[in-house]
């Protein structure tokens, strides 16, 4: 047995490795052959550590793959990898020796096919507007002839100068834009800083916040819209003071800004369209009233005009315009006339039979009517005489001053009231004697 062991090694032209080495050697091999790839796969498995660094498993039917990306890429990344999320990952192959497999070192991260990204996009409307973003109540309404306009969106495009040439048409106004970039993985990012930074403009240091906010960009595939669909884009469009209108893509492309935003323009034309007045049209308009105002006054003064011509014909003829006057004077008068001269003759008449009797005459008939009533009212009082004295009998000696004269004494409270029990008679009491009162305490 120990002649196996100690037999002679084989000869062979092989040269020995250790296991560092050749994992080394394999390293080197694997990402000199796979150092730029594209891998189309299903994440599984998402773990953001502490450290910043997100791992993650990229899968198909037959197999998986390790996947990493680093806490710097994890910052740049344009979408947010979710467990189930169809997703193509671009980077480079390498090894892990401490574990002897080999994994993707991720560089950039993007959904797989249309139909992935609008699942993706519906989920995240649902759960915004599940949040109250996209209210309408929420909604503010656009200034009508704003002063400065801010505009945020990439300063070398077209989309910036057809927005100042319409505005140039319609109402020049002051105009700040933001540059940032509309495309790429820092573009949410640039374009929240850019609305942000707009609302907390500081008028005290010279430059004024805007009186509204444009967020533009000219038309492109879903995927380069995409930063635009971003959770933070929309939160700062949903939470800007200042009236926001969203001007992204072409009249048929639709991202997640145009919910939140105040009021959503199809083109970046439109939204300097919405933005301002065309001035000649309210010069127009101003011209206009005043005509009608000219207009207006010119027949008032024509009215009083005419009624000045009428008053002065009719005033030139004095006498006509009093003849219905003195009419109505005249016979007012005359009828007065009769009215005191018939109450006078109906006074003469009362005083003439007044007159007529003398004081004696009065007497004598003023005698007569009281013999009259005297003789109506004579009836014989004596019953009703004895009655009266017996009754006047009966209450004397009913009376309690007779009682009081035999000795007898009536006792009050202090309110008035007749104490007729010892159990009420008590403190300051009143004592009624024949000859008068007497004030008692009884204790």
């Amino acid at each position: 047995m120990s002649d196996l062991f100690n037999a002679a090694p084989a000869i062979t032209n092989i040269p020995e490795l250790s296991v560092s080495e050749l994992s080394g050697a394999v390293k080197r091999t694997v990402e000199d052959a796979f150092g730029y790839v594209r891998v189309r796969g299903e994440i599984s498995k998402v773990t953001l550590a502490k450290s910043g660094h997100l791992y993650t498993t990229l899968k198909d039917e037959n197999a998986a793959l390790e996947a990493v990306a680093w806490k710097a890429t994890v910052q740049r990344l344009s979408i947010r990898p979710v467990e189930g999320m169809e997703v193509v990952a671009t980077g480079r192959l390498t090894t892990y020796p401490g574990r002897s497999n080999y994994q993707l070192i991720i560089e950039s991260l993007e959904l797989a096919g249309q139909g992935a990204i609008l699942k993706m996009l519906e989920d995240r409307k649902k759960k915004l507007a599940a949040e109250g973003l996209f209210d309408p109540a929420l909604k503010k309404s656009l200034p009508f002839a704003p002063r400065t306009i801010g505009v945020v969106t990439s300063p070398t495009g077209a989309v910036i100068r057809d927005i100042l040439h319409r505005l140039s048409d319609r109402f020049p106004v002051h105009v700040l834009v933001w540059p940032v970039n509309v495309q790429g993985q820092t573009a949410a990012a640039e374009v929240v800083r850019g609305i942000e930074g707009f609302n907390n403009m500081d008028p005290e240091n010279g430059i004024g916040p805007p009186d509204l906010i444009i967020v533009a960009r000219g038309g492109g595939s879903i995927e380069d819209l995409m930063p635009f669909n971003e959770e933070s884009v929309v939160r700062a469009a949903a939470e800007s003071v200042i009236p926001l209108i969203s001007a992204v893509g072409h009249e048929t492309d639709i991202t997640l800004i145009d919910f939140a935003a105040d009021v959503r323009a199809p083109t970046p034309t439109a939204a300097a369209e919405m933005a301002v007045p065309v001035r000649e049209d309210m010069i127009a308009q101003v011209r206009d009233w005043a005509h009608r105002m000219f207009q207006c006054t010119l027949a008032v003064i024509k009215h009083a005009q005419r009624d000045i011509d009428h008053a002065s014909r009719v005033l030139s003829n004095a006498d006509r315009v009093l003849e219905a006057p003195i009419q109505r004077v005249d016979r007012a008068g005359l009828q007065l006339d009769r009215a005191f001269e018939k109450h006078l003759n109906a006074a003469e008449k009362r005083l003439m039979r007044i007159s007529l009797r003398t004081p004696v005459d009065a007497v004598n008939a003023m005698g007569l009517r009281l013999a009259n009533v005297a003789q109506r009212l004579k009836i014989d009082l004596k019953p009703y005489e004895k009655n009266v004295a017996a009754l006047g009998r009966t209450l004397d000696t009913l009376s309690y001053r007779n009682t009081l004269a035999r000795g007898f004494a009536v006792v009050r409270d202090a309110r008035g009231n007749l104490i007729s029990s010892k159990e009420n008679a008590k403190g300051d009491v009143t004592i009624t004697f024949n000859d008068g009162d007497k004030k008692a305490r009884i204790s």
